[in-house]
């Protein structure tokens, strides 16, 4: 699929100088991409990615940063026929355990998939947020292969210059 729109990313400090890298999940693994492997965690709504970014106890400090982004291809989970094709469930999409086989096994399912959909040359996935209290409508995007042209164009939206200052 062909995505082009805003992207919204709700981030730890300790990152918010690294605001176009997916230095974070490159060091420690995250649900669709293993260790080693870049990945830019993203939202299609503001509410999303402050819920993404802040899933266990209370609010903690956050940037929050949009994008504007036009990505193709763009795999599509919601797609049952693709997600069958690439012989994965939407019970293994959802694990909430990815973490214990990643430790278990040194790769996750779901990050197993992230490798093949980026060697077959897609550059992210659009997927549901499996934060607590989401639905079906509230969509992230996880980036691998980051560009400033297309077919893989991401640019930070800072029309003001406040990162300048």
């Amino acid at each position: 699929m062909h995505y082009k729109g805003k992207l919204y990313r709700a981030l730890n400090l300790l990152y918010a100088r690294e605001l176009l890298s997916g230095r974070g999940a490159e060091l420690y693994g995250g649900r669709f991409n293993p260790k080693g492997m870049p990945a830019l965690y993203t939202s299609l709504t503001i509410m999303t990615a402050l819920r993404e970014a802040n899933q266990a106890g209370s609010l903690q400090p956050t940037t929050l940063v949009p994008y504007d982004a036009d990505f193709e291809p763009v795999f599509d989970t919601r797609d049952p026929n693709l997600v069958e094709k690439h012989q994965i469930t939407p019970q293994e999409l959802s694990n909430t355990t990815w973490r214990d086989e990643m430790n278990l096994r040194g790769e996750a399912r779901t990050q197993q998939l992230a490798c093949d959909l980026k060697h077959a040359g897609f550059h992210g996935l659009i997927v549901r947020s499996f934060a607590p209290g989401m639905t079906d409508a509230d969509l992230n995007i996880v980036l691998w292969t980051l560009g400033t042209s297309l077919p893989n164009r991401l640019s930070l939206i800072d029309d003001e210059r406040r990162l300048s200052r």
